[in-house]
């Protein structure tokens, strides 16, 4: 039975007692398949930001599909499982707080999965701001995005109103889909969405 001492999902050890327990109920186990699509796709490799990563499954499929990606997680617990999945591409994970980090060069991506709604609440409009500082107009976020009202969390579910009041001013929507193999914890409520940034 799992044993927690930590509340707080703004401190890494938070994340590191539940990595450590091996209690990572948001953690897919592998490359969810709109993703695989949406790499496979891609007309070119692109340079991507994973920003809590987790165990990194998805930057082991974007290197091995010649992408230049790294993946960024506050935990460290998060970080030696990421390295351990990935071996010798451990040097692309890097333990670093998403609000402060800096890309080498500029971004074409920055790839969402469970990170905002790893976020308190109250925190989604930095993280937006954040987003939006790091890409550049016509530079994409893409990925999942959970829609739940429930109050407690992590995951903090959001509604579309406030997902488009919180994006829209910094990003236009292009795609909005269903998803079929979610993982039980994201099950009939997450969509893939990706939005392109505005100009200015």
């Amino acid at each position: 039975m799992a044993n927690f001492q930590t509340r707080d999902p703004l401190s890494p050890a938070f994340w590191d007692e539940r990595f450590d327990q091996q209690f990572t109920p948001w953690d897919q186990g592998g490359v969810p398949r709109r993703l695989a699509q949406f790499v496979a796709g891609s007309p070119a490799p692109l340079r991507c930001l994973i920003p809590g990563c987790g165990s990194a499954y998805e930057l082991a499929h974007m290197l091995d599909a010649g992408w230049d990606a790294t993946a960024i997680d506050f935990s460290p617990a998060a970080v030696a499982a990421a390295c351990a999945l990935l071996g010798d591409q451990a040097g692309k994970v890097e333990q670093a707080d998403f609000f402060a980090w800096q890309p080498a060069a500029s971004l074409d991506l920055i790839y969402e999965r469970a990170f905002l709604c790893a976020m308190p609440r109250a925190m989604w409009p930095q993280v937006a701001a954040r987003w939006a500082q790091l890409l550049a107009p016509g530079a994409m976020l893409a990925g999942y995005f959970f829609f739940d009202d429930h109050a407690k969390g992590p995951p903090f579910g959001i509604d579309r109103e406030q997902l488009f009041a919180l994006l829209a001013p910094h990003f236009d929507c292009l795609a909005d889909e269903s998803v079929d193999d979610s993982i039980a914890v994201f099950a009939g409520k997450e969509r893939w969405m990706s939005w392109r940034r505005k100009a200015g």
